[in-house]
């Protein structure tokens, strides 16, 4: 069967999925990253996910009106809608409880999957096979699909149930990136921590970006 090669004219397509381990800085900054190099973002967000943008970052009111702070687009006008100005920046708006949403179906064709951050609970969940929210649902539809699922698990110490569930989900084809930055780089912020760990997991899901510094680009520790 002759391979089909991508139409370089179509945009990349990332589910960006945000669960409720602390980490909200990773995921704006992939958000804002993914945006950066072109990539269509479907974005759906668990409940505890919402709660930790809200502790985090401060973000408060429904979902489409603090976007553009955390996307890094400008403010809608006064009398525009927000989903649709959303939509209009690249980025689509998923409710956690549509699961009849497009891509909870494998006929949705996309690049990936990044969950960042995904808590214990979400990696249980998701190596269970379970799919009763629009976000374990899209990734049990990459891991069937063999699409890229990039699982960036943040918290610790890891119990012997979180190990497990690392293994079986590896060996169903995902890539678990945890949030374990790298000091090799000398970072000098909280930024350079918060690019080195988004860098990575976006290497995972093959997206060029500019997130960073690379071993080779900056200057190597001093003995």
């Amino acid at each position: 069967m002759p391979t089909v090669e991508p139409d370089p004219h179509t945009p990349r397509r990332i589910i960006l999925g945000i669960s409720g381990a602390s980490g909200a800085l990773y995921a704006q900054r992939a958000l804002t990253a993914l945006l950066a190099s072109g990539v269509e973002v479907h974005l759906v967000i668990t409940d505890y996910g919402k709660r930790l943008l809200h502790d985090e970052l401060g973000f408060e009111g429904p979902l489409a009106t603090w976007m553009p702070r955390l996307a890094a687009i400008p403010e809608p006008p006064a009398d525009a809608d927000p989903t649709a100005h959303a939509r209009a920046h690249n980025i689509v708006l998923h409710p956690i409880r549509d699961v009849g949403a497009n891509i909870a179906s494998g006929s949705f064709r996309h690049d990936g999957m990044l969950i960042m951050p995904c808590s214990s609970n979400t990696l249980g969940q998701i190596a269970s096979g379970l799919g009763d929210t629009l976000l374990t649902r899209a990734a049990a539809v990459c891991l069937k699909e063999r699409f890229p699922l990039v699982l960036c698990h943040r918290e610790s110490p890891l119990s012997l149930v979180d190990i497990e569930n690392m293994r079986t989900l590896t060996l169903a084809g995902a890539s678990i990136c945890p949030a374990n930055p790298g000091w090799y780089l000398n970072p000098q912020s909280l930024d350079d921590i918060v690019d080195f760990v988004v860098a990575r997991a976006l290497d995972q899901l093959r997206i060029p970006h500019n997130v960073g510094k690379r071993w080779g680009h900056a200057a190597p520790s001093q003995p």
